[in-house]
């Protein structure tokens, strides 16, 4: 049974190992979890899964495996796949809804369900007592019950199921999901590098308790710095046009960013980078900042993304005056290659899906300006990007 149950999770592209389904099946040898479903999932995922970013996949493989309760011998009795077929739906005026009375908790409907599956014989539809579909019974699925559960559906109609077996809760973590700013950080804290200095000002239990058993009893207290966030990134986002689709995207990015890390800068531009940037979008005519002197003032280990669509015309990058909003001398790409030959570690990251990125020519010659180094602004994408980076 494990073993399918551990080639299913494989077959999600779950991480999982031998170590973890040993331990897995030496944990219900010594009966943590017994004859719940609830308690098996809940104790498989601990174990099982070592990054949340994969608890969605686990939550479709665990549900892929165990097929809904069609396929789980809740009451050791199976539900035939027929009797859970949809065969039609039963729509109820809102007089027939609010004559229909709940059962009085889920103890109660478990105990009933389980009464149920010992008297019914087959297949039943449309009633309001018998396991079936259409109904107004609470167990079963595409009917109504203000309290019930939900048997064989594909998703729920009218909210009203107290158990719904193969609810995936962690859907946000997956790689392939948009962003929130909470897997934004999750994927963010890759990038985290920590420095002791200072005064010894924190107790090291660790180091405390090795030199005190060393010390045969003797309390022999050690003391560490403070662990401080040394790494230090700047940032330059492309604001305007096509990047107002990205907005609340961005906007995710950059609060994330910020609160992830105590030395990091931002600027402003748009569509390409030229010989000026800026801070406020408010004033970005008339307080501007030079390059030139970004490039004197951070050194060459801060660690720079861009964030944009790259989705313009390429004469914007290869020829001089080719900015859409004023004169440069100097085309887009002589600046980004500045920015390339100043720091030693730099990254895009890009909002447009990358499945469409071969339709933009401008994103084909940007990308091969910045070596390659191009990520799609995915959990995933800034994973890659912070790899690079480190």
């Amino acid at each position: 049974m494990f073993i399918d149950f551990f080639l299913t999770l494989k077959k999600h592209r779950v991480p999982v190992s031998l170590r973890e389904l040993l331990d897995l099946i030496d944990a219900l040898k010594k009966g943590v979890v017994f004859a719940d479903v609830e308690a098996f999932y809940s104790l498989s995922k601990i174990i099982m899964v070592k990054d949340e970013i994969h608890y969605d996949r686990f939550d479709r493989a665990f549900a892929d495996y165990f097929e809904g309760v069609e396929a789980i011998d809740i009451f050791d009795t199976l539900l035939p796949e027929d009797w859970l077929r949809k065969e039609f739906e039963k729509q109820l005026s809102a007089e027939e809804k609010a004559q229909l009375q709940a059962m009085g908790g889920l103890e109660k409907l478990m105990e009933t369900l389980k009464q149920r599956l010992a008297e019914q014989q087959k297949r039943h539809a449309g009633g309001n007592k018998w396991i079936g579909t259409g109904g107004t019974s609470p167990f079963g699925a595409y009917g109504y019950n203000p309290e019930g559960i939900r048997v064989g559906q594909d998703g729920n109609r009218n909210r009203r199921a107290v158990k719904v077996w193969d609810k995936r809760e962690f859907r946000n973590f997956d790689q392939d999901r948009e962003l929130g700013t909470r897997n934004i950080k999750l994927a963010l804290k890759k990038l985290r590098k920590f420095a002791r200095d200072g005064n010894s000002d924190k107790l090291d239990l660790n180091q405390t308790i090795r030199s005190t058993a060393q010390n045969a009893g003797l309390l022999d207290i050690k003391m560490e710095q403070e662990r401080h966030n040394a790494v230090k990134v700047l940032m330059f986002f492309d604001v305007g046009g096509s990047m107002d689709d990205y907005i609340h995207t961005c906007e995710e990015l950059f609060a994330a960013a910020h609160s992830e890390f105590k030395h990091m800068e931002f600027y402003y531009f748009h569509n390409c980078l030229y010989e000026q940037v800026w801070q406020d979008n408010q004033r970005r005519y008339s307080e501007t900042i030079a390059v030139d002197e970004i490039l004197r003032t951070f050194g060459r280990d801060y660690k720079v993304i861009f964030v944009g669509d790259a989705t313009m015309g390429p004469y914007e990058i290869l020829y001089p005056g080719g900015s859409v909003e004023h004169w440069n001398e100097k085309p887009g790409v002589e600046w980004m290659q500045k920015v390339l030959n100043h720091f030693d570690h730099v990254a895009w990251l890009n909002p447009q899906p990358e499945p469409h990125w071969h339709y933009y020519h401008s994103i084909g010659i940007m990308k091969d300006i910045i070596q390659n180094k191009m990520y799609p602004l995915t959990v995933d994408g800034i994973g890659r990007a912070i790899k690079d980076l480190s």
